[in-house]
């Protein structure tokens, strides 16, 4: 594409008030060389669009800098269709708005932010969208419990065919199992009749909806747009194409056998809540022991939940059902004694209604740490435990049942793992990388993905996401997980779930369709490629990926699947013949960006910082700051980043070498609670800085002067102190030794 570039520099908003424009525009003119430059007082207003749009069409302008506030406001404004390159230097939250007016260094700061930017834009080339072959709007649905049957019948009342596959013989899952359900309408307080055959019907009739029963995914490869599903059943295969998939497979019981402590397995009339659920179905709530009609009864919260030897987390549900099931006793024998232990009553909503229906019907709560459970001679059951409140010992009188309240262990947390590592010995370190991931072989997707063939997942199990900012994703593109795979929830909370989950999967298809990445790069229809000549084989890329966008061919080099791919830039940072590259953001780009910053001599005092800032949530943070009007060093050139992930290490070369003197990056926080919106991105970013401390103290460079932060979007108000403590830093170690060369 034969550029025509065009500067417009707005002076609203205190910026005209606060620079000197002439010399921005010479910066722009006289010193880049553009030859449209321009300056209005309400560039985003009616009349500055226009003076754009004017030279768009008469003076055909095709790459369009704007100088003024920062892209993440007025994009809608300043998009003019995708045939024209824009660029926004942000001079406004960045530079005016965050330091004094009418200074020295506040203006250096907005003409090295303009070179940046239009560096940037010559650089650039308009990204062609990867359109796959012979894609579908298909999706399938792995799991026939409510959250799958949700999910496939929005799916396709929304109008989009559906694929629904349930290992069992009949579709319901769990709520087969159930004798009633708990309460979802008024008033709140009667367990219900269960709502699964109308659902099932449903399903069956719906023209859209392709349901196996008594089947298995044997394999998924493929990416969006284009999985090809092989599914076993009625012992052979049938093949599926789909464009994106929900897991759906929920989640089972804690095994209650590893509770030795509260007597499952050594105690004849201690069951769990399922267990409960059979009785009741029978007609009557007996003994397992003796079959005597129960007297009384004692529930156990927790059990095994909220326990850092069993499970850590709370599974949701546990107090409602088990309230529920004292409904069931009571409504069988109101004489009943019913005694429940718990460690917190947690009845979100409504169902505080159902939990003071059995305070009223007399129901005792302990809240206590249950130690041990014995029985006597009759079989009957005798609890101790500690009061939580007072620290008094209890030991209660014999009752005829004890009901463990199991928690909620995901379908995806079984089987064998496997540590995915780099294979190069480039990669093998004597710790493993940061990257490795853990793929759990539940053979429940079986993907063809040369990461492995099965979710990666949290540290509990559950497939993760970003549950902060994107609930339903896993770390496969295209997949959405739903249900109590996902999270311990409720029924009331399963059906919005899959609900949503088969929105995402709706709008990754859709997507997908148009060759646009989906979350959190909406709308970027650029994609990695790959100068494939000088590739070393080194596996980075592949491992590194934290979607398992890449694959490998028969000769083992990288295998790119544009349509798994988040556009973050890992692989791009990972590469150490930097290789990979998008047509919108490259190695060479910013390399070519950080030489454009004019770097004062060493005598003039005036330090240089680099600040790479990932793009979701600390560039964010930093217009958070100027939006506050918090002032900080002035020192400060910030370049951002898609993700700290796909900084390349050649950039702090670059950067060293130019002279300036410290280089901070700023990036999302990083763990099992991750906010990195790229998952294993700022993460990897630090594994690989602490590679580079070494090499510079061995060149006689500080390691101090580089250094990285993680920071959140609601972090802004520590911004000041954590550049103006970097540049007190920089100051005592002294000027880069390279200024000047």
């Amino acid at each position: 594409m034969d550029k025509k570039t065009g500067v417009y520099i707005c002076t609203g908003c205190g910026i005209g008030e606060s620079l000197e424009v002439e010399a921005l525009s010479k910066v722009a003119a006289k010193e880049c060389k553009i030859p449209v430059c321009k300056s209005h007082p309400f560039l985003c207003g009616p009349e500055g669009a226009t003076v754009i749009k004017n030279d768009l069409e008469g003076e055909g302008v095709n790459t369009v800098i704007i100088a003024a506030c920062s892209p993440r406001v007025n994009y809608d404004v300043f998009d003019f269709g995708p045939s024209t390159i824009v660029e926004r230097v942000n001079i406004r939250e960045q530079v005016v708005w965050c330091h004094p007016p009418n200074d020295e260094d506040t203006q250096m700061m907005a003409e090295d932010s303009l070179r940046m930017g239009i560096t940037r834009a010559q650089q650039v080339e308009l990204p062609e969208p990867f359109i796959g072959e012979n894609l579908t709007k298909a999706i399938l649905v792995v799991g026939g419990g409510l959250a799958g049957m949700v999910a496939a019948l929005e799916a396709a009342k929304a109008g989009y065919k559906s694929v629904l596959v349930e290992k069992e013989p009949v579709l319901g899952g769990w709520m087969n199992r159930l004798y009633r359900q708990a309460p979802q309408q008024p008033p709140y307080t009667d367990p219900e009749e269960v709502d699964v055959a109308g659902r099932i019907k449903e399903i069956e009739v719906h023209p859209d909806i392709t349901v196996y029963t008594g089947a298995e995914i044997k394999e998924i490869a493929g990416a969006p747009g284009m999985f090809d599903v092989t599914v076993s059943h009625g012992g052979g295969t049938v093949t599926e194409r789909t464009g994106s998939v929900i897991l759906a497979t929920g989640a089972v019981p804690y095994d209650a056998t590893k509770l030795e402590h509260l007597g499952f397995g050594r105690c004849a009339n201690v069951i769990t809540g399922p267990m409960l659920e059979e009785l009741a179905a029978q007609g009557k709530i007996v003994r397992p022991a003796d079959g005597k009609e129960v007297q009384s009864i004692a529930f156990i919260q927790c059990a095994g939940s909220r326990d850092e030897n069993h499970l850590p987390y709370c599974s949701s549900v546990c107090c409602v059902e088990s309230l529920k099931q004292a409904v069931y006793l009571k409504e069988q024998n109101p004489e009943a004694a019913v005694y429940i232990f718990y460690k917190d009553m947690r009845t979100p909503g409504q169902y505080e209604l159902l939990y003071k229906r059995v305070q009223r019907d007399g129901g005792v709560f302990v809240r206590g740490e249950v130690t041990g459970i014995c029985e006597d001679d009759e079989k009957n059951l005798i609890i101790q435990a500690e009061d939580v409140l007072t620290g008094a010992k209890i030991e209660t009188e014999s009752v005829d049942l004890v009901v463990l309240a199991t928690g909620m262990v995901p379908t995806t947390a079984f089987g064998e793992t496997l540590a995915v590592q780099a294979e190069s010995e480039d990669c093998k370190e004597k710790e493993p990388e940061p990257s490795g991931e853990i793929i759990l072989k539940s053979n429940l997707l079986n993907l063809a993905y040369r990461q492995g063939p099965e979710m990666p997942t949290l540290k509990y199990g559950f497939p993760d996401s970003h549950f902060i900012c994107f609930p339903y994703e896993t770390r496969r593109t295209g997949i959405y997980a739903a249900g109590s795979v996902r999270a311990p929830m409720d029924m009331l909370s399963t059906v919005e779930d899959a609900a949503g989950a088969a929105l995402k999967a709706i709008q990754c298809v859709e997507l997908t369709a148009q060759g646009s990445a989906v979350h959190p790069r909406v709308w970027d229809f650029s994609y990695p490629e790959f100068f494939m000549q000088r590739c070393t084989q080194c596996k980075r890329c592949t491992v590194e990926c934290p979607f398992g966008a890449i694959n490998e061919d028969e000769k083992f080099n990288p295998l790119p699947n544009p349509t798994r791919c988040r556009r973050c830039g890992v692989c791009m940072g990972a590469c150490p013949e930097r290789i990979i590259s998008f047509k919108n953001y490259s190695v060479p780009m910013v390399g070519n960006m950080i030489k454009s910053i004019e770097v004062p001599e060493e005598d003039e005092e005036k330090p240089r910082i680099i600040v790479f800032a990932c793009e979701n949530d600390a560039y964010p943070a930093l217009d958070m700051a100027g939006i506050n009007r918090l002032s900080y060093n002035s020192w400060v050139r910030v370049i951002p980043v898609r993700c700290l992930g796909s900084m390349n290490l050649v950039w702090i070369a670059d950067t060293l070498s130019k002279g300036v003197d410290g280089i901070l990056l700023l990036g999302c926080r990083h763990g099992d609670d991750y906010q990195c919106h790229f998952i294993k991105g700022s993460e990897l970013a630090e594994y690989r800085l602490s590679k580079v401390a070494e090499t510079l103290n061995r060149l006689a460079l500080e390691s101090d002067r580089v250094r990285m932060e993680q920071v959140g979007i609601m972090d802004y108000d520590r911004i000041p102190a954590i550049l103006d403590g970097f540049a007190e830093r920089l100051e005592e170690l002294g000027p880069n030794p390279y200024k000047g060369f």
